[in-house]
């Protein structure tokens, strides 16, 4: 059966959602594959032309619809011409942001009514959905995002390299890594830092790796707390799995402001897949990542002596530490590997 995705994040496009479909397309199941209707460029109703036109040549095509608004309003208007089957994807801001204004909240009703299916990247936006219409609830199917892989031999030089620049040797690295946006929950681990008990603190190294609008906020923040946390600036695809195959512990306790939360957290996965442990916000679609006491530990974002006890913790248990990242592992190559993702997808469409 013929396919296309709609979407207007794609590969070489960054991000988490970018990431999803590029995976989507390499794992399709099927020998005639997926083609990729990508409308990075230019505006979204240049797809209504482009799905038409492939929607005549395939008139049995499943279409997968990366973005509720705009592209699934190509989608439904298409179906109203000439009815077909097409799935809708969500990662969670999609919806939330279609719920602020009546208009886009209307049209989302109208695209959801048509669709076959209802694809969920994680259980939390799949509960919203829920609430907000029960009736959609049969037409959900959950498909957590993946990860691939990965040889733990590679990086022992760069590694190496790193430990010596950071001057992390005899000490228990916690890492930080993603966009520097205050959600992220930077701001509230420099906080807890501050204040661990000296024996404690003396043990820590404290890395935080990437850039972005925050940035000068966490660098004052961390000045005024007095706080040794090492900014390393923007780094590298290669880099990053470097950074983590470095650290002994990974931390973001992400968190909701003002409606903006965290997916999933596929960093949280790929922690574990080098063997570490996690702390991590009970927020969003982090409880599809993290599972508290399996392959981390789960903390209120907000609570700052939460935080402090969780990091406390993991840095004087070594036992601990290495048996929730032997578990993490474990569970990250059991459950979350992106050709098993994808097949589950195809199956349940």
């Amino acid at each position: 059966m013929k396919s296309i995705l709609l979407t207007l994040e794609y590969p070489p496009f960054k991000g988490g959602v970018a990431n999803y479909y590029g995976h989507l397309v390499h794992s399709w199941p099927d020998k005639d594959g997926l083609e990729v209707l990508n409308q990075t460029r230019g505006h979204w109703i240049k797809s209504w032309w482009r799905l038409r036109k492939f929607l005549h040549k395939n008139p049995q095509a499943y279409v997968l619809v990366g973005h509720v608004l705009p592209l699934g309003t190509v989608a439904w208007l298409q179906y109203l011409i000439r009815p077909y089957d097409y799935a809708v994807f969500f990662h969670g801001m999609d919806f939330t942001y279609a719920q602020k204004k009546f208009r886009k909240k209307w049209l989302m009703r109208q695209i959801l009514k048509k669709a076959k299916k209802i694809i969920c990247a994680n259980s939390y936006v799949a509960e919203l959905i829920k609430n907000w219409k029960p009736e959609l609830t049969s037409k959900i199917i959950i498909i957590n995002p993946g990860i691939d892989d990965v040889s733990l031999n590679h990086l022992e030089n760069t590694t190496i390299l790193l430990q010596t620049k950071y001057q992390t040797k005899d000490k228990i690295t916690l890492l930080s890594l993603g966009r520097l946006v205050k959600r992220k929950g930077v701001d509230m681990v420099l906080q807890a830092l501050a204040g661990l008990d000296e024996a404690t603190k003396s043990k820590i190294c404290y890395l935080v790796a990437g850039t972005g609008e925050a940035d000068s906020y966490l660098k004052g923040l961390a000045a005024s707390l007095q706080v040794n946390a090492i900014f390393t600036g923007e780094i590298s695809d290669a880099e990053k799995w470097s950074f983590l195959d470095l650290c002994d512990i990974f931390i973001m306790p992400s968190r909701m402001i003002n409606g903006d939360f965290e997916g999933f957290g596929i960093v949280y996965l790929e922690a574990n897949l080098y063997g570490k442990p996690v702390i991590a916000g009970r927020s969003g679609g982090v409880s599809d990542a993290v599972i508290s006491q399996e392959n981390g530990l789960l903390v209120d974002p907000e609570n700052i002596a939460e935080i402090t006890e969780a990091i406390k913790l993991l840095v004087n248990d070594e036992e601990k530490r290495l048996s929730l990242g032997k578990m993490g592992r474990k569970r990250a190559l059991r459950d979350f590997l992106w050709a098993d993702q994808i097949k589950k997808l195809y199956n349940n469409l």
